[in-house]
C-alpha cells in the first residue's frame, strides 16, 4: 500500500490539482485563482537547439514522439523537456514557460499544442508549435481568454478536434484551435483524453468522486465510464492508440495503477507501487503499444515492455 504522501505543484497564477495518497487513496482538491496578464504570441527568445538537462521538474504532461519512439517528451512547470534514449535529457529551446496544457499531434511528430503561464506571469492562450517545440505561436485566447487550459486533448482520428479546461468550463475546437466553444459548464477534470478509434468519443478523470466519465457526443453530454470507478477520484486515463478497448487509469476505488482490456467494464489493478509514487501521466508508443511510459508526481519515469504487467524505473 501507498504510504502518506502529499503532491502540490503551483504554476503562475493558478494551482494545479493537489493529490494526497493515504493507503492508495488519492485526494485531490483544486483552487482556481483568476489573474489578469499580459498574453504572449510566442517566447520572448529562441534558442533552436537541445540544452542539456539534469532533472525533469513539476511534469505536467508525456508524450511518446509518434515518429521517433527513442523520444519521450516531458511538459514541465518550466519548459519543455525531451528525453532522448531514456537517459539523456534536454530542455528544447529557450521557453521556460509553464506548459499546463500540453498535447502532440497525433501523427506530425514536428506539431505540439500548448497552454499555461508564460515565464513572466500571466496566460498564454492556445499555442501551436509547427518545429517539434523550439518555437510557438498562439492561434487564438479561447473562450473568456486567454486560457490557460489545465487539460487539453486532440483527437487521434481528427486532429481538427482538440478540447481544453479553462475556468470549470470544457471548451472544443473544431477547426484545430482557431476558435472555441463552450460545449459544457459543469465538469471537473484532472485529465482529458480522446478516443483512438472513435472521434465522437472522449474521456475524463475527475476528481469529484465520478470516477471516469465519457462522452459520446464530443464533450456535450457525459456519463460513468464504470461503476467499479464511481465514488473516487481518478489522476489519469489513457487509451491504447491502437484498440481503444484497453485503457489505464489510477484510481483511488483500484488502489493504484488499473487496467481495462473490455473498454471499462472490468478493471485489473496492476501489481505495482511505483515507490509509494501517485502516476499522473501515462503514454503509449503508437509503434509498439506493448511499450507504455508513466511520469509519477516525484518527476520518476517507468516503462513496461509487456503491455503494463512488468514496469522499469528508466530515469
Amino acid at each position: 500500500m501507498h504510504k502518506s504522501l502529499r503532491y502540490q505543484v503551483l504554476c503562475g497564477y493558478m494551482n494545479k490539482p493537489k493529490v494526497y495518497l493515504s493507503g492508495g487513496l488519492i485526494l485531490i482538491g483544486i483552487v482556481l485563482l483568476f489573474f489578469s496578464g499580459r498574453d504572449a504570441d510566442q517566447t520572448a527568445s529562441v534558442i533552436n537547439e537541445l540544452v542539456p538537462e539534469k532533472f525533469i521538474t513539476h511534469g505536467h504532461g508525456l508524450a511518446v514522439d509518434v515518429r521517433d519512439a527513442s523520444s519521450l517528451y516531458i511538459a514541465t512547470h518550466h519548459g519543455l523537456l525531451v528525453l532522448k534514449n531514456e537517459k539523456d535529457l534536454y530542455r528544447i529551446g529557450a521557453s521556460h514557460d509553464d506548459y499546463m496544457g500540453f498535447t502532440p499531434h497525433p501523427n506530425d511528430s514536428n506539431v505540439f499544442y500548448s497552454s499555461g503561464h508564460p515565464q513572466r506571469g500571466g496566460n498564454l492562450g492556445f499555442r501551436k508549435s509547427e518545429d517539434g517545440g523550439f518555437t510557438w505561436k498562439k492561434l487564438a485566447d479561447g473562450i473568456d481568454g486567454p486560457v490557460d487550459f489545465h487539460a487539453m486533448a486532440v483527437s487521434p482520428i481528427n486532429p481538427n478536434l482538440l478540447y481544453g479546461w479553462y475556468q470549470g468550463n470544457l471548451q472544443r475546437s473544431q477547426d484545430e484551435g482557431k476558435t472555441w466553444e463552450i460545449v459544457n459548464r459543469d465538469l471537473l477534470i484532472i485529465q482529458l483524453t480522446a478516443d483512438s478509434q472513435d472521434e465522437n468519443v472522449v474521456y475524463i478523470a475527475t476528481p469529484d468522486g465520478r470516477g471516469v466519465q465519457v462522452s459520446r457526443d464530443k464533450g456535450v453530454t457525459w456519463q460513468s465510464l464504470s461503476p467499479e470507478l464511481e465514488g473516487g477520484q481518478v489522476a489519469v486515463i489513457s487509451v491504447n492508440p491502437g484498440n481503444s478497448q484497453e485503457m489505464f487509469v489510477f484510481a483511488e476505488k483500484i488502489g493504484g495503477l488499473g487496467k481495462t482490456i473490455d473498454g471499462g467494464k472490468t478493471w485489473n489493478k496492476v501489481n505495482e507501487e511505483f515507490e509509494s509514487e501517485t502516476v499522473l501521466y501515462i503514454s503509449y508508443d503508437k509503434s509498439q503499444p506493448k511499450n507504455v511510459y508513466l511520469l509519477t508526481h516525484k518527476n520518476a519515469i517507468y516503462k513496461s515492455t509487456d503491455g503494463g504487467g512488468i514496469w522499469v524505473k528508466v530515469y
